[in-house]
This record gives structure tokens, C-alpha cells and sequence, in this order.
């Protein structure tokens, strides 16, 4: 959520960025600034009533005390008249700034600097591109049939006892699912991350800290007797660990990172792009998330960026970097750097991972603070990566590495699978 000082002080500076994300946002900055007019002025009423009832409740029995009987009743009299008026008064406030509050979680954050125009991901600037692009023969399969022919994942019995977009891994398959998993955590702890396995259900209140509600709340599955939603990524946990926290400046930086099955709707999803594991409703994530201070947030940001592509590097993967462009940014972004992978029998690129700066805009959401040297509190900076997502890595893996003799496992993953081919 943006702040309201920065709406303040900087209406055009605002609206100009937001129009980079092709979101016209200056009816509603308007908007807010008048509310915010109101909310302050009628703060301000409030108080001076406040403090008039407080001095009058003091003089009273004074009053009666010097036997200035009738100025003491004229000052009972206010009294009951200021706390008629402030309870109204009180009442007004509590409205504005719920209005002024549901007009603020309208806006998304405001794009980086560096973020290019754009309507879509035909937009994004491609920043880096590294690893040889396999050549298969003409008969190379898609990982769908190769899944098929190995018996390693089952589409259709998935579709029998869920529905689409839920396989089962079996045999070899669930070894390389776990495989990967262990081998993302221990590359991150390694690297300096503290593990957490986190609950896959979430409160409303933690979906509204990390911007999925009420902005991606029709792609996440509830559970409507219990007000509680399924998680689609470990981000929102994990962050959310920071709500209503205030932090020390020598805490910095908290880097967490977690496993854990997501869970997405993906409605209006389907067609030859979300066959096989391309997408699903539900999928396995290693997630690295970072609080950090505003200052070295950015620096951060590379150094996940470098984690990500490291893990590429060593699971022998041709990758490439996007910059997202505003009109392909999330809500709740700055900037945010795509990976793809290339998927040879498919000949498309596949994206693996997103990992994203979202400066102070989760954070004043979560009122996620830390107190400076001054000891004033300010707000943290939070980010978060793919680190990686499962689906799209196995579909790469499984048709960049078949050979006549089976499907070759990368030297990196062999210690964790205890084999080095699916045959």
C-alpha cells in the first residue's frame, strides 16, 4: 500500500509511475487527498473537543469546591454535550477512514524506475541469456508423452480422483520431485536462508498483508467454513511471520526460505500452453523470501537474482532474465525479473521463476517496521523469489535430457535421486 505522505507530496510523481503499470490512477489520487483533507480535519475537530472535555471534567469539581455552583453546571452541561459530540464526531472518523483506507488498497505499488513501458509479456526486455539450447532429433516427445512412456507421472489418474491440473508423481517421478526440493532448500541454506515449513492455509489478514486479497482473491481456493484460503505460493506466510512487527536495524538482513505445495485456480486456463505440467492447479515451491532495509534492498534483489540463476547453472539448464514490463508487473511490484528455461521438445520457453522487489508497499500493509540508530520506526523493504517452482523445471529437464537410452538426471540432483537415469 502506498503512503499517504507520498501521496501528498508527490500527486503527478505518482500518477506518472502508475501509468507505467497502464493504470490511470488520478480521479482516485484525487480522491484520496480529499479524504485524507477530511480525516485529518475532523481529527483535528476531535482532539480540540478532547482536550475541552479533559479540561472541563478537571475544573468541575473545583468549581463546586469554590462554591461557583452555576459555572459548574454550565461546564456539566458541555461536558454531556461534547460527549454526545464526539462519539459522533468519533463515528464520522472511523467512516472516512475506512473509505479513505478502501480507496488506498486500490493502488498498486509504483513501478521501479527502470521498469520499461508495456502492455504485456510480449513487452519484456530480455536482460540476459546463458546455456546452449539442446538439439533433439525430430522424434524428441514432450514431457507429457515422456511422462507417459516412463511411467513417472500420471495425468489422468490425477484428473480420476482430483480433477485437471492435479497429477500424480509415482516411482521415479516423486523421487525426482523430492530430489529437486531438497537440493533448492539445501542450495539456500547453504546460502545463508533459515528453513521454516509453513501452514498451506492462510487467515484473511495475512492475504491482505501480502497483496493477494482482495486483488487475486478469485484465484485462490477458500475454504468458506473456516474463512481460510490455500496458499499459492510460501511468500504469504512466510512474510506474513512480519506483520505488526517492529524490527532492530542489526536484525537486517532476515532471509527465510520454505518448501511447500501452492495452490492456484488459474481460471480461464487452458489450451496446448497449460498441457502437462505447464500449469497446474496445484505444484510444489521452494520460495526464498528477504526483509530487508530500504537502503540495500536493491543490492538484495541481485544477489537473489544470482541465487536463482546459480541453481539453473547446476541443474544444466539453458536460461534467460525478463524484466517485466509495467503492463506484465503484479500489484503489488516494483520490479520483478523473470526466468525461463528452454523446453526443447517443445520449443518455447517456459518460466521457472520470478523474484521481486516490493520496496515498502507489502510492508506498510503488514505495518512491518523497523526502528532506525534515531529510533524512529520506518518501513522495511520485502522481496521474494522462485527458487525454484517444480513443474516447469521437470518439463525441461525431462525433454532436454532424453537420449535413446532414457531420461539423463543432471550431475547436481544424482546424490539427492540415487540414480542418474530414468529409463
Amino acid at each position: 500500500m502506498l503512503s499517504l505522505q507520498l501521496i501528498r507530496e508527490k500527486k503527478e510523481f505518482v500518477a506518472d509511475r502508475l501509468a507505467v503499470k497502464n493504470f490511470d490512477a488520478t480521479t482516485l489520487l484525487d480522491e484520496i487527498i480529499e479524504l485524507d483533507k477530511n480525516r485529518r480535519n475532523t481529527q483535528r475537530e476531535l482532539d480540540d473537543m478532547l482536550a475541552e472535555a479533559n479540561q472541563l471534567a478537571k475544573s468541575i469539581g473545583q468549581l463546586y469546591k469554590s462554591g461557583e455552583r452555576e459555572k459548574a453546571e454550565a461546564a456539566k452541561s458541555r461536558s454531556s454535550e461534547l460527549k454526545q459530540l464526539t462519539k459522533e464526531l468519533s463515528a464520522k472518523l472511523s467512516e472516512i477512514e475506512k473509505s479513505l483506507n478502501n480507496k488506498l488498497i486500490e493502488l498498486p505499488n509504483i513501478p521501479h524506475e527502470s521498469v520499461p513501458k508495456g502492455n504485456s509479456d510480449q513487452d519484456n526486455e530480455t536482460v540476459f541469456e546463458e546455456g546452449t539450447i539442446p538439439q533433439l532429433p525430430e522424434d524428441a516427445l514432450p514431457h507429457w508423452e515422456l511422462a507417459s512412456k516412463y511411467q513417472i507421472i500420471d495425468f489422468d489418474l490425477g484428473s480420476k480422483v482430483t480433477g485437471a491440473g492435479f497429477p500424480f508423481y509415482r516411482g521415479k517421478g516423486a523421487r525426482l520431485q523430492r530430489a529437486l526440493i531438497n537440493f533448492f532448500l539445501d542450495e539456500a541454506i547453504n546460502a545463508g536462508y533459515l528453513e521454516y515449513q509453513p501452514p498451506l492455509l492462510i487467515n484473511e489478514d495475512s492475504g491482505f498483508g501480502t497483496g493477494q486479497l482482495p486483488d487475486k482473491e478469485g484465484q485462490m481456493y477458500f475454504a468458506n467454513m473456516d474463512n481460510l484460503y490455500l496458499i499459492p505460493t510460501a511468500e504469504v506466510p512466510i512474510t506474513n511471520i512480519y506483520r505488526n512487527v517492529i524490527l532492530k536495524e542489526t536484525d537486517f538482513p532476515i532471509k527465510n526460505v520454505a518448501y511447500s505445495n501452492c495452490f492456484r485456480r488459474e481460471a480461464g486456463s487452458y489450451g496446448k500452453d497449460v498441457r502437462g505440467l505447464n500449469r497446474l492447479h496445484q505444484f510444489d515451491k521452494v520460495e526464498i523470501v528477504q526483509v530487508e532495509h530500504p537502503d540495500n534492498s536493491y543490492n538484495t534483489l541481485e544477489s537473489m537474482k544470482e541465487h536463482v540463476a546459480n541453481l539453473l547453472r547446476k541443474l544444466e539448464l539453458p536460461f534467460r532474465i525478463l524484466r517485466l514490463c509495467g503492463g506484465d508487473l503484479s500489484f503489488t511490484s516494483a520490479l520483478t525479473f523473470d526466468f525461463e528455461t528452454y523446453s526443447a521438445a517443445q520449443k518455447r520457453w517456459l518460466e521457472v521463476s520470478s523474484v521481486s522487489n516490493f520496496e515498502s508497499f507489502q510492508a506498510n500493509r503488514l505495518k512491518l517496521r523497523f526502528r532506525d540508530k534515531n529510533g524512529k520506526t520506518q518501513l522495511a523493504h520485502t522481496l521474494n523469489g522462485s527458487a525454484l517452482a517444480l513443474p516447469r523445471i521437470v518439463a525441461s529437464l525431462l525433454e532436454n535430457n532424453q537420449t535413446p537410452e532414457g531420461i539423463r538426471i543432471p550431475k547436481a540432483l544424482q546424490q539427492y535421486t540415487g540414480f542418474d537415469l530414468i529409463n
